[in-house]
């Protein structure tokens, strides 16, 4: 699919949700208007379409009584500043990913992604059954937000350099577009994270100001057109293993909606948390192929030595983060207990079979493996088995 088909088909999802939340009726019988910003360009595919969606799923349940307008990033407020903006009432909620507010609370990056963590499964488990949505309610409560997972990304990819990355001396010196907690574990190996939105990436890159960059996965990295810059596309990645999308409404407004009101809030928050994560599966695939047979880019994998020095600076960061303040230590003892536990179930279970489903030959993947560096063995398993055997 060609980027343009990406953008065209992203508008006219967004069309669709922005006839569905503001409907004329609704209007005229006094419903509420609710602000959302989001992180996103507008109608981006999975993130800016992903808050439509939300905003469409209100205004529908609320039988048009409640109607989201959602504004792009950039166009109310800086994309990194939407927490600010609810915060301070500026808007009512947003759409973004929390470890853009690290510099809020440390806290906030385990409730969006964390180096060699959970897959999007997992991470829901912890969020809904083991404790997480309470830490992240007495987390927001500090700065008046309420929080929702909104949608997830899924495992992302490694990132994209102009040379293939071979050692972590390749880290040394290289400026890399790469936000949160993985940024951090740049840093340590030597190189320099930077922090940007998405919308900055490409200037950013044209100008030099960054070496390197990672975004989420074939289908936004597509549509952004990276490939037109850098040709080494690297997998998997270590820093965002299934990044969560929060929504996030200001806490007065959130206490000031009737039990009902917040219910369909929170159910449409869940349905696109799941509706989100089965888009940028079914639309990575496609995407991938596009940019291996239309656009000449190069899949490099990490090597098994290289991917155990990211997860052995990882730990170091992990527990130097985790340990910083009483309320970041909480969250981190939380998260690292349950991936210590669930990481046996999904050995066991999801690993498990996708190695053995490599023995069975009859479907071939989707794009020439020739087009890979360091081409992946049959039966690997090679995202689940990496992730899990580093104790972290």
């Amino acid at each position: 699919m060609k980027r343009r088909d990406f953008l065209k088909a992203g508008a006219i999802a967004g069309t669709t949700a922005a006839a569905g939340t503001i409907a004329a009726p609704a209007i005229s019988q006094g419903a509420r208007e609710f602000k959302l910003v989001m992180s996103w360009p507008k109608n981006f595919p999975g993130l800016g379409t992903a808050a439509a969606r939300f905003a469409a799923r209100v205004g529908a349940m609320s039988d048009g009584k409640m109607n989201v307008k959602v504004f792009a990033g950039g166009e109310l407020v800086h994309p990194l500043k939407c927490h600010d903006a609810v915060q301070e009432g500026t808007a009512d909620m947003y759409h973004s990913a929390e470890y853009y507010y690290q510099g809020k609370a440390l806290g906030y990056s385990f409730f969006a992604s964390v180096p060699f963590g959970l897959i999007p499964a997992e991470i829901d488990a912890w969020i809904h059954h083991g404790g997480g949505q309470a830490l992240w309610d007495k987390l927001g409560a500090d700065f008046g937000v309420k929080h929702f997972a909104c949608g997830n990304s899924g495992s992302q990819m490694g990132g994209w350099f102009k040379q293939p990355v071979t050692s972590l001396d390749d880290f040394k010196g290289l400026k890399m577009r790469m936000p949160g907690l993985g940024g951090r574990v740049i840093d340590a190996l030597g190189g320099s994270s930077v922090t940007l939105a998405g919308s900055e990436i490409m200037p950013a890159l044209e100008a030099g100001t960054i070496d390197a960059t990672e975004w989420v996965g074939p289908w936004n990295d597509l549509a952004f057109g990276f490939y037109k810059l850098v040709k080494f596309y690297h997998y998997p990645g270590f820093h965002e293993t299934g990044t969560v999308l929060s929504f996030g409404i200001n806490k007065g407004v959130w206490d000031g909606l009737s039990a009902s009101e917040q219910a369909i809030i929170e159910s449409a928050a869940t349905a696109e948390n799941n509706y989100d994560l089965a888009e940028f599966n079914a639309n990575n695939a496609t995407a991938l192929t596009t940019l291996l047979d239309q656009h000449g880019v190069e899949l490099v994998e990490f090597s098994d030595d290289l991917f155990r020095g990211m997860g052995e600076a990882a730990r170091d960061v992990l527990s130097t983060v985790g340990n910083t303040d009483p309320q970041t230590k909480e969250i981190y003892d939380s998260f690292m207990a349950f991936r210590k536990d669930v990481i046996g179930w999904s050995k066991l279970s999801d690993q498990t079979y996708m190695n053995k489903r490599e023995l069975v030959d009859f479907y071939s993947w989707s794009f020439n493996r020739q087009n890979l560096k360091n081409p992946l063995p049959s039966g690997s398993g090679f995202i689940f088995s990496t992730v899990c055997v580093l104790h972290l």
